[in-house]
C-alpha cells in the first residue's frame, strides 16, 4: 500500500478516501461499498482514524473497523459478541 500523499493534516473522511483511493484494486472497492452500507444504517456515524491507519466508525461508541488485508477486508464489530446472528453470517477471527 502507498503512503498517503498528503503533507497536511487530513481529516478522517480524507484519510479512508485516501486508503480506498491507494489501494486501487477489489479491496478499496469493498472498503468503499461497506462503508457506504455503514452510513446509509447510520447516516450520523462518525468517521475516524485510529490504530496507525485503521478506518473507524463510531456513534456514541465504536461500532466497527475496516481493515484491509493482502486477501481480505475485514469488518470487525466491536460488540460483535452480542449480535443476534439467525443466518450464521459472523465468524470470529
Amino acid at each position: 500500500m502507498k503512503k498517503s500523499r498528503s503533507k497536511k493534516a487530513e481529516s478522517p473522511s480524507e484519510l479512508i478516501d485516501a486508503r480506498i483511493e491507494d489501494l486501487g484494486d477489489w479491496r478499496g472497492e469493498m472498503l468503499s461499498r461497506l462503508r457506504a452500507l455503514i452510513k446509509e444504517a447510520d447516516p450520523e456515524v462518525a468517521e475516524e482514524w485510529k490504530w496507525r491507519g485503521t478506518p473507524v466508525w463510531s456513534h456514541n461508541g465504536l461500532i466497527c473497523t475496516g481493515e484491509t488485508y493482502k486477501n481480505v477486508v475485514k469488518m470487525t464489530f466491536a460488540k460483535g459478541a452480542s449480535l443476534k446472528d439467525p443466518s450464521g453470517l459472523f465468524n470470529s477471527s
